[in-house]
């Protein structure tokens, strides 16, 4: 899953877009997730589409379909946390498998799929690109379950001994490509001239996360993982504090807003800039005549289930960042908070 996959995910579909989202909860000796749960999801979303009048019988069948070759491609045996289907009219289905809980147990019919999880795996999983220069420089793709070299494209890239900066100008532009499709912070590894060429040349381009001095060309992941844990342990913890330093400020400047419905009204503006928002806050709202998000206690009619869903879509749609913290960590912002371009 990267951003270009759900900037994708994120666009209106022909209604009903069905969105199916399990948590994985193991029993037994096996420890396997029951079936039975995604099977009456599965239900369920068949009953709400043939009880919707705006859905024509055709329709039930072929987006139920698309659910059912979705279901097909997971093995539930290696789903660690949650499980996401989505369907929509004219065959388009998708299936994933989210490493991060909390997943809430649902089922979301609307315009749009419902990436809220997706989201929120993809920004809270701890995510870098750790670059080891050294004659034979490599990429390394990192993510808590381990680090994964990046083999083909550009990496592992080879220095010919004449090469000078140029070397380290072609490593950050081939950096830049992958990154481009993944925005992440980086980790560079290296002796300190390496490092000093790489960011004369990188000038800003990149999310420096920290660094790791000395010459690891023949390192392998384990030790490369033990090698950068400190680092990025530091690096998390100055982005935490930098999330609640940086709302303060915007609040003095008056460029913030708290509270669901204001938040919402500047984000479809397309005035927000940084969303920070609790991972298990969710809120369905109803349409006010002049279109206003207005939070309700449950779904109802013509209600958008989740709401917050819709704010964190809205945003990244616009161009903005998303940031989901620990549930209480903006007890003093309504739960979800938003620094505004003006």
């Amino acid at each position: 899953m990267d951003a270009v996959t759900l900037s994708e995910l994120r666009k209106p579909r022909p209604y009903p877009a069905v969105s199916v989202l399990l948590p994985v909860h193991r029993r037994g000796p096996s420890g396997h997730p029951d079936p039975d749960r995604l099977r009456d999801l599965l239900a369920e979303a068949r009953r709400r589409l043939e009880d919707d009048p705006r859905v024509p019988p055709a329709t039930v069948d072929d987006v139920m379909d698309g659910l059912r070759q979705a279901a097909d491609r997971i093995d539930l045996g290696h789903a660690r946390e949650g499980v996401a289907l989505y369907a929509a009219p004219d065959g388009e289905r998708h299936a994933f498998t989210l490493d991060q809980p909390p997943v809430e147990e649902r089922v979301v019919v609307d315009h749009t799929f419902a990436t809220r999880d997706l989201v929120a795996a993809h920004t809270r999983t701890t995510r870098y690109w750790l670059l080891v220069l050294a004659d034979r420089t490599r990429l390394w793709d990192c993510r808590p379950g381990g680090l994964t070299e990046v083999v083909g494209g550009p990496f592992p890239m080879a220095r010919r001994p004449d090469a000078g900066r140029d070397f380290h100008r072609a490593v950050t532009a081939a950096l830049g490509r992958v990154n481009g499709r993944d925005p992440r912070p980086v980790i560079v590894a290296g002796t300190t001239r390496d490092q000093a060429f790489f960011e004369e040349a990188a000038h800003g381009s990149i999310i420096l996360a920290g660094r790791v001095d000395g010459d690891h060309h023949d390192a392998g992941a384990a030790e490369l993982a033990e090698l950068v844990h400190p680092v990025l342990a530091a690096y998390e913890d100055l982005r935490e504090v930098a999330v609640l330093t940086e709302l303060e400020a915007a609040r003095s400047l008056r460029r913030y807003a708290s509270g669901l419905a204001d938040v919402a009204r500047l984000a479809e503006e397309g005035r927000g800039a940084h969303l920070v928002v609790e991972r298990g806050y969710y809120a369905p709202a109803v349409r006010s005549a002049e279109g206003a998000l207005i939070p309700v206690d449950r779904p109802h009619g013509d209600a958008v289930e989740d709401a917050v869903d819709r704010v964190i879509e809205t945003v990244l749609e616009y161009g903005g960042e998303v940031t989901l913290v620990s549930d209480g960590f903006l007890v003093d912002h309504a739960r979800i908070a938003l620094v505004v371009r003006y």
